[in-house]
């Protein structure tokens, strides 16, 4: 199953991004995977299977349901889901940056 998100613009006054580019979109692929692509062209793979299925996947653990997992969304330019969980959207843009695939540590 693919479910894409687009950017949500949030134009609070005050808020101004940190970063020169933003998390444009998100797709859902199999296995736990998602497409990320972001304002610079910067675009890549996220694996979160070893995360998700780790002993110590925390609040991860949850999105086993694919259900849940499959409803991520861009929230202010972090990728989160309805539990609360969410990833470090610099830190997701420095690994994606470096080689196309960012397999999420346990």
């Amino acid at each position: 199953m693919s479910t894409e998100t687009a950017t949500q613009e949030h134009r609070s006054s005050g808020i101004k991004a940190v970063a020169p580019w933003r998390i444009s979109s998100v797709t859902v692929l199999p296995d736990y995977c998602l497409s990320v692509t972001c304002s610079d062209g910067t675009a890549g793979t996220v694996d979160m299977s070893q995360l998700i299925s780790s002993e110590e996947a925390g609040i991860f653990a949850s999105l086993k349901d694919e259900q849940l997992f499959n409803q991520v969304r861009i929230e202010l330019g972090v990728l989160t889901w309805p539990n609360g969980a969410d990833l470090d959207p610099v830190w997701l843009h420095e690994e994606i940056g470096k080689g196309g695939t960012w397999c999420v540590p346990r």
